[in-house]
């Protein structure tokens, strides 16, 4: 019996000296990939921590230099940022933050660049979002209609669609193109949530233009009530 169960055994052993010496390799392998993969993951995610820890630091750098209004630091320490951590969503707000600051005093130039950098380069895009509205501003101001254009063309996401509208009604408008203004008006307030202060904003312009955005609302709604009684 224990010479049968010897034997058994030694051909257990012998198959799986076998199945090693055929698949020995490949599962080797196959372990060293899956194993370097989660080390790999592993190390990006502490990477990413750690990238995350110092743009903050150096966000809050920026933050102070732009409280004391010192504008040449703001520029250090924006253009460090973006060197060192260009890809992180601190870098694209520092770029915003600074855009701000250097337009509330009067450094229009600067603005329009650091705007451009985040409408370039971020990531995110309600920060890009962001970034092309306001640039569109400064190009309005400036009176470079075609770009500013630009700027607010394309795709948005959704959440932006009303606020789109708006600004290019406004460089619609500033170009004598009343009739194109008005349409891009009408898109806004209607994209726009009722509760929202800025749509009273998009009514007014829209009375001066002669429409009365409520009231079409309303006639809308009556009639579709009237549509649904019949």
């Amino acid at each position: 019996m224990a010479q049968h169960l010897d034997l058994e055994e030694q051909e257990q052993l012998d198959e799986l000296k076998h199945f090693w010496k055929q698949y020995g390799n490949l599962i080797t392998w196959a372990l060293i990939v899956v194993l370097g993969a989660f080390a790999a993951w592993n190390g990006y995610q502490y990477w990413q921590r750690s990238q995350a820890a110092q743009a903050s630091v150096m966000f809050d750098e920026i933050e102070r230099a732009v409280q004391s209004g010192e504008t040449a630091r703001i520029d250090r320490a924006l253009a460090d940022m973006k060197e060192r951590f260009g890809s992180t969503a601190y870098a694209q707000q520092a770029g915003l933050l600074a855009a701000k600051a250097h337009y509330d005093k009067g450094n229009v130039d600067a603005a329009r660049a650091a705007l451009t950098w985040v409408a370039d380069k971020a990531a995110d895009p309600g920060y890009q979002a962001v970034a092309k509205l306001r640039l569109a501003g400064i190009l309005l101001e400036k009176k470079a209609y075609d770009e500013a254009l630009q700027q607010v063309s394309g795709a948005f996401p959704k959440d932006f669609s009303g606020l789109v509208a708006d600004r290019r009604g406004d460089i619609l408008m500033a170009q004598g193109k009343k009739t194109e203004a008005k349409a891009e008006y009408e898109k806004a307030y209607k994209a726009l949530d009722e509760r929202a202060e800025y749509r009273r904003l998009v009514e007014v312009k829209l009375n001066a233009l002669g429409v009365d955005p409520a009231a079409g609302q309303v006639k809308l709604a009556t009639a579709e009530n009237a549509g649904a009684n019949k």
